[in-house]
């Protein structure tokens, strides 16, 4: 059975480091060759809440896109993304890229169109994966970064996953 790449962006908002290192976890058990980017804070964008921790992992999975995508959402319920009473965006995890598909799959639009849109996946995405070209755009990610004009403000933040520093320099 092939592997496919995959490259999916996380983000939180609610018990940022709990959920997104919970979520790591759960990925870890579902993609081999896990890398991870450093990671960010962002403001909100499109809702009102607090501040975003943000960052890219990459990957290597034998699940079809669609069952990936059925995991994925699990993922989130577990860490109560789907909560009658939740504040906030506890877990948020997205398919950016998978493989090179480029197009329309059930509904799931790849490569995903935040990648050009928000610098909380453009940056982090165009460190783990600088060499990567973008399917639709046909440009490397870190020429689509260093040509991105994105009114978004980013700091680095200081994150720990089983002893990994997902930390920017």
């Amino acid at each position: 059975m092939s592997l496919s790449t995959v490259y999916l962006g996380l983000g939180s908002n609610i018990n940022r480091y709990q959920h997104l290192c919970a979520g790591l976890d759960a990925l870890a058990a579902i993609l081999s060759d896990l890398r991870c980017s450093p990671a960010f804070e962002s403001q909100a964008v499109g809702i009102k809440s607090g501040p975003f921790i943000n960052f890219v992992v990459t990957g290597k999975t034998d699940l079809p896109l669609l069952e990936l995508d059925r995991r994925l959402k699990f993922i989130e319920a577990d860490n109560g993304r789907y909560a009658p009473e939740r504040k906030g965006l506890p877990l948020d995890i997205d398919v950016l890229m998978y493989d090179d598909l480029h197009g329309t799959f059930d509904g799931l639009v790849l490569p995903r169109a935040e990648i050009l849109k928000n610098a909380f996946v453009l940056w982090p995405l165009s460190l783990l994966a600088p060499d990567l070209v973008h399917p639709g755009a046909g440009k490397c990610m870190s020429q689509l970064w260093q040509e991105a004009q994105i009114d978004q403000v980013l700091a680095p933040v200081a994150f720990e996953w089983r002893g990994l520093q997902l930390t920017a320099l």
